[in-house]
């Protein structure tokens, strides 16, 4: 077998840069489609086949130190992935070269995070959020080459992205195809870039995105928007665009599902006696009664003051707990009252429950009812 360097008419010594314009011009003379002589055709095979191993460092390292002689020893024969390729993917022991790779390739999808107040959630709202991500380049619109230019026909393939290699095996001379080299499969070269984007047909920038957030959204909850993510190359169709919400915890009332959650601290005088009192809901006053008797752990339920629902629309309630609130230091005109009053209302001796449960336990218990 000639060797790979005679092939290409350069010496071993030969930069990368000398081997790939040596293989060009000599492509150029022998390409099928230049040249249909069969002559040329067996020449082009083996112009091709030297300019595979001498490309490729690895392969080229191993045949300057005597392997890659064409067989199953070398690194010219890809393993048995090549001898079906050869025998399915090609009629007559020849390789049919497919469509050339497409440089519009669709664009990844870009994920933000978001933070959202409690209130923000009971209705929806609508927020502007800066994205960094890839944008359509303005100079070229995507076609990668400087304006005024336009992709050139690779001329090592002909425009089929894919080159042809002839390989010797213990089943015969077999023919493979594998994308070329030169165009990296694309079947066309751009010998002007678009000065703006370096041939990529889109750049890295900040723009501002609006999101409109449903009611009901919870921590954790990604919310997809088709066609917003990062433009492709090429200028290919956008990816999609994921918005992770984080609820932040409130102060005064937490969530239950669609249900909202307080506790109103009442006087010991005001669940004896009963009162009125208003609190700051997320979306106005609510008005309460107390009424007289309470005990602490009872549930006032207020209907459609919690949240709307994510998929039902309905809103759900507010419900809230009592807490009676005993004070811990009284005058003696007060501890006389309060002991008239013990006689008065004949209250029993102090007692455990049957359960022992404390306050919160009895509180949280009655919220999940």
């Amino acid at each position: 077998m000639a060797d790979h360097y005679e092939v290409l008419g350069v010496s071993r010594e030969a930069s990368d840069d000398e081997i790939k314009k040596a293989y060009r011009r000599l492509a150029r003379r022998l390409h099928p489609d230049v040249n249909p002589s069969p002559e040329a055709a067996e020449e082009f095979k083996s112009v091709t086949h030297a300019y595979e191993v001498l490309s490729d460092p690895e392969q080229r390292r191993r045949y300057d130190m005597g392997g890659d002689q064409g067989g199953f020893g070398g690194g010219g024969f890809g393993g048995f992935g090549d001898v079906f390729e050869a025998f399915f993917g090609a009629a007559g022991g020849g390789a049919r070269a497919g469509r050339p790779r497409s440089r519009r390739e669709r664009g990844q999808d870009a994920l933000v995070r978001i933070s959202l107040e409690l209130g923000d959630v009971v209705f929806g709202t609508h927020r502007e959020v800066e994205i960094d991500t890839a944008v359509l380049c303005e100079t070229c619109q995507g076609s990668c080459c400087q304006p005024g230019t336009q992709p050139e026909r690779c001329d090592v393939c002909g425009g089929t992205g894919h080159v042809q290699r002839q390989v010797r095996s213990l089943l015969g001379n077999v023919v493979t195809q594998q994308p070329c080299g030169s165009c990296q499969g694309y079947g066309t070269t751009i010998p002007h870039p678009c000065p703006g984007c370096h041939g990529q047909g889109r750049v890295r920038s900040r723009r501002t995105v609006g999101l409109d957030i449903p009611a009901g959204v919870e921590t954790g909850l990604r919310l997809q928007l088709p066609g917003s993510g990062e433009v492709g190359p090429a200028g290919g169709p956008n990816g999609d665009l994921y918005v992770e919400v984080t609820v932040e915890s409130h102060p005064v009332f937490s969530r239950d599902g669609d249900d909202l959650l307080a506790t109103l601290e009442v006087s010991m005088t005001d669940a004896i006696l009963g009162a009125k009192a208003s609190i700051d809901g997320l979306d106005g006053a609510v008005d309460l009664e107390v009424r007289p008797g309470v005990q602490s752990g009872d549930i006032q339920r207020i209907p459609e003051r919690g949240i709307t629902g994510l998929r039902s629309k309905k809103r759900g309630d507010l419900r809230v707990a009592v807490q009676v609130v005993t004070p811990t230091k009284v005058d003696g005109k007060t501890r006389h009252l309060v002991e008239e009053l013990a006689k008065r209302t004949k209250a029993p001796a102090p007692r455990l429950s049957e359960h022992q449960q404390g306050l919160f336990s009895k509180l949280r218990d009655r919220f999940r009812a």
